[in-house]
């Protein structure tokens, strides 16, 4: 004995389904964006202070670099 399939969903339902979890993602991404410059930023900011200190040389400054470079990707990101 097969069992019937009793839950129908209008089309308009579908797409409102579809919108509220398409909100749901991007509200996701938009935090998890927060929270990654956040930690960038507190890497930046260590590094700064591991420099200033003399505990990081000038030929490591790749490092700096790559956290600006994501700092500013997130915030190019957040333009769109």
């Amino acid at each position: 004995m097969a069992i019937e399939n009793t839950n129908i969903r209008s089309c308009e339902e579908k797409e409102e389904l579809l919108l509220l979890h398409s909100a749901e993602l991007l509200e996701n991404i938009s935090q998890s964006k927060e929270k990654y410059r956040k930690i960038i930023q507190a890497g930046i900011t260590q590094w700064v202070k591991d420099f200033q200190s003399g505990h990081i040389k000038v030929n490591t400054v790749e490092d700096l670099k790559k956290l600006i470079e994501l700092d500013i990707q997130l915030q190019k990101d957040e333009e769109i």
